[in-house]
């Protein structure tokens, strides 16, 4: 027996993401130009070139239009915007702002965010986040983006992954290099309350700009699920590491719900995947089914103040496609359950269009095109052709019985 599809709801966005960073190349005045060049980090390889996609962005958005793609979920770089404290950058306004026009130009919906893990050295070096005037420093850059987003833009987000900064942090004051074989280290406090701030000016900001825009953030949801007995634990350590993060999204216009993999907690926290359990090129357990937990777990935490939902990264590392294109599969039949029970998803975006620098490593390939590090040709993976293609049948297909 096979389920009926799902059709798009209206308005549905369908689409791939990508972040400046991680795809532009020579970010050279970031805090990550800074960390990728210096010693005693977890980091592999700098970013260099990247995909150059600061020059390239032209062909990339040309073939997810191509493939079927209705959406295209990009990041602007704050370090290129503002290069020195309260100095903004007209070329590079501009230069976005082309990103946008290019994107309307091929019927690619364009969803903007605003910071996505870098900031401007300056801005790091005076203290970063908990910097006492830190949401006054940000809001004043989103402002500045005016001219990137005041016209045809429909969703803004904020930050990304809130949750993974406050982490980050902690990390940074405590000396620690690396992740805990499983589970997340203990966010920093201070930060988590800085970047909440800072969110809440942003969206006023936005808001100010023009108040059509649909403005919101995104969270990293872990799905922590609790073994027989640990649910208590299991809140305890969720809270600080996800669910304040969602609740600061009350009042927002949209929440993006971004999950690769899952969280198994016991009695004394959290348990590593069994040996035996298939493993992505990030080392995390293969679990398609992540998203629709995530999306759930979201829905409940939120379910008072009616958000709207939309999977803003959902994806896999690895260099085998025909796996890439089954654990979509299973993700989205996640999403179609979802979508069939009510829950209020406005779309869903891949993570990522392009294999690019993952934190540290061009190993992990999450993309959906590839591409040539000496010519930076692109080239689609059977995966971005069919995910793609949903796009043209407007329909999430559902697995069989």
């Amino acid at each position: 027996m096979t389920h009926t599809p799902i059709p798009f709801p209206e308005g549905f966005l369908w689409g791939a993401s990508t972040a400046a960073h991680q795809i532009e190349g020579n970010n050279t005045n970031s805090d990550w130009w800074v960390k990728e060049h210096s010693t005693g980090t977890h980091i592999q390889e700098p970013s260099l070139d990247a995909c150059d996609s600061y020059h390239r962005w032209p062909k990339d958005m040309d073939l997810l239009a191509e493939l079927g793609f209705t959406d295209y979920r990009f990041s602007i770089e704050w370090a290129r915007i503002e290069p020195a404290e309260g100095r903004f950058s007209r070329a590079e306004l501009a230069h976005y702002r082309r990103m946008v026009e290019g994107a309307i130009e091929r019927g690619l919906r364009p969803m903007v965010t605003l910071h996505h893990f870098t900031v401007p050295q300056w801005f790091e070096a005076r203290g970063g986040w908990t910097a006492e005037d830190s949401a006054e420093l940000f809001a004043r850059y989103v402002a500045a983006c005016a001219p990137v987003i005041a016209d045809g833009v429909p969703y803004v987000c904020t930050i990304n992954e809130p949750n993974m900064i406050a982490v980050m942090a902690g990390q940074a004051k405590r000396g620690d290099i690396g992740f805990p074989p499983a589970g997340l280290p203990t966010p920093d406090d201070e930060t988590t309350h800085a970047v909440i701030a800072a969110h809440h000016a942003a969206v006023k900001e936005v808001r100010a700009i023009d108040p059509a825009i649909r403005v919101g953030w995104t969270v990293a949801n872990q799905v922590y699920q609790a073994l027989p007995g640990a649910e208590e634990v299991t809140a305890a350590y969720r809270h600080p590491r996800e669910d304040v993060f969602i609740e600061a999204a009350r009042g927002d216009d949209w929440i993006g719900v971004q999950s690769y993999t899952r969280t198994r907690i016991g009695a004394e926290g959290p348990i590593p995947a069994p040996d035996d359990a298939e493993r992505t090129l990030t080392q995390w357990e293969y679990y398609p089914a992540a998203v629709g937990h995530a999306l759930r777990h979201t829905a409940a935490v939120l379910a008072d103040a009616g958000v709207p939902l939309i999977v803003t990264e959902n994806g896999i590392a690895t260099d085998d496609d025909a796996r890439r294109v089954d654990y979509y599969k299973g993700a989205l039949d996640e999403v179609a359950a979802c979508l069939e029970d009510g829950l209020n998803i406005g779309g869903y975006l891949a993570w990522s269009a392009l294999d690019n620098y993952e934190w540290g490593s061009y190993a992990p390939a999450f993309g959906l095109i590839a591409w040539d590090r000496e010519t930076f040709a692109r080239t689609p993976k059977p995966s971005a052709h069919w995910l793609g293609g949903l796009g043209r049948t407007r329909e999430l297909p559902r697995l069989a019985d």
